[in-house]
């Protein structure tokens, strides 16, 4: 395996690593939600961070290397934390929600460093900007859903 590759898939594997985070994540919201729409708009992101995985593995395999098949660290404090908040707020749909925004902020973060590396094969660029734009449109209803609160 080149260098190159080597580079490329060690970056798309730490963006798969965040949307096993993310799916996690938005699973556990939606068991925890109180309001039905609510628990539905998190199954629903949660089914497209599984979809971004599948296309993530692809693109990883496609330069020959291993995937990643867990979450992160970091991800799984961060889960426990949106449980022990949900425990103890009364306002338990709106700090998820909060959570959501958090962690779509840093997803998009995340999306513009690996979109910067200049070796990216267009397809694989084409992937990320698609699954980007995807969770820009998420923030931007996390922040219709926050003003409905």
């Amino acid at each position: 395996m080149t260098k190159y590759s080597e580079i490329v898939g060690d970056k798309l594997n730490a963006i798969l690593e965040k949307n096993f985070d993310a799916e996690k994540g938005y699973t556990k919201a939606a068991i925890n939600a109180k309001n039905e729409a609510l628990k539905n708009f998190f199954k629903n992101k949660a089914q497209e961070r599984k979809y971004f995985k599948s296309e993530l593995k692809s693109e990883v395999a496609s330069f020959g290397q291993q995937f990643e098949t867990s979450g992160s660290i970091t991800g799984a404090a961060h889960r426990t934390w949106m449980d022990v908040k949900a425990l103890f707020s009364s306002e338990n749909d709106e700090s998820m929600l909060e959570e959501a925004m958090r962690g779509e902020k840093a997803s998009v973060q995340e999306y513009d460093d690996v979109l910067k590396e200049t070796s990216l094969p267009v397809r694989t660029q084409n992937v990320l900007l698609k699954q980007k734009s995807q969770i820009e449109k998420t923030l931007s209803t996390i922040k219709t859903l926050e003003d409905l609160k």
